[in-house]
């Protein structure tokens, strides 16, 4: 079984204390009485959320805190101790932040983002401010995609954000069309990937004229004989000189049309999806 995840588990035994689940290879949690339910049953499976009580013993529940391990979240503190700050995670034990996890110094009553993470060497739970670790540089391309977006911190250039729980991502000042705060998770649209995989991010719907044209290029193609023998792996001068546009402007075009179901990607070409036929096994 994992800390800081949810687990299937399974009812071994009813005890005062509570019920014992069992993992597939034996392990053994304690789900304390308060949260058994009347129609628990031996062997039954349930899903629990495991993590270490106050004495350091490792327990289950049923409640679902606000963030699980790896992810984060903004939390707000409860109480400032010598070791670290304490913050409300949706659980009965407060999660500690210890000030080696802290950016900057919190105050109560204020809410920050936490990351949830697993000390290996204790093998306890802990809150941490550090989240650059659990963020990695967009590879994809979601221009003009939809996208969730984790609203954080004000800066000169704009609001920064995560993006879909993984990217870094900006709303430059200009683009910031309605009051938003630190925490409020909202729809958002990818303006541009940039080279660093970084994200700049608009709050409204994006029309790009140039795409919009070189998807009817690749269309018009397309229909003149259901095929297009180009793909993502023809040389950008073959790809310019059948469509008089660049290879990353080709690779975006088919991979938008390919989303929306209207082709289909073979080897050594591309074809409309109303061309193909049930037996086409390529």
């Amino acid at each position: 079984m994992k800390l800081g995840e949810i687990n299937k588990l399974v009812i071994d035994r009813f005890t005062p204390p509570g019920a014992f689940l069992k993992d597939s290879i034996g392990n053994e949690v304690l789900l304390p009485r308060k949260y058994l339910l009347e129609e628990y049953q031996l062997e039954q499976e349930i899903d629990v959320f495991v993590f270490k009580d106050s004495e350091q013993r490792i327990v289950s529940t049923t409640e679902k805190p606000h963030l699980l391990l790896e992810e984060f979240k903004y939390l707000k503190v409860t109480q400032i101790q010598p070791i670290g700050a304490f913050v409300d995670w949706g659980l009965d034990k407060n999660l500690l932040v210890p000030y080696s996890e802290q950016l900057y110094k919190l105050e109560e009553d204020e809410s920050y983002l936490i990351a949830l993470k697993h000390d290996k060497k204790t093998d306890r739970l802990y809150g941490s401010m550090k989240i650059k670790n659990l963020l990695e540089p967009c590879t994809e391309d979601l221009t003009g995609e939809k996208v969730n977006l984790l609203i954080c911190e004000y800066n000169d250039l704009g609001i920064s954000v995560i993006v879909n729980k993984k990217f870094e991502g900006l709303i430059f000042n200009s683009n910031i069309i309605s009051d938003i705060n630190h925490g409020d998770e909202i729809d958002g649209y990818i303006e541009k990937v940039r080279e660093d995989g970084k994200l700049d991010v608009r709050l409204e719907p994006i029309t790009f004229e140039k795409y919009d044209l070189a998807i009817d290029k690749v269309i018009s193609e397309l229909k003149k004989d259901g095929k297009l023998f180009l793909t993502d792996k023809s040389s950008p001068e073959d790809i310019n000189s059948a469509l008089g546009m660049s290879k990353k402007t080709f690779k975006q075009s088919i991979g938008k049309l390919y989303k929306w179901r209207k082709i289909k990607l073979h080897k050594e070409y591309i074809e409309l999806i109303d061309k193909v036929t049930s037996g086409d096994k390529t």
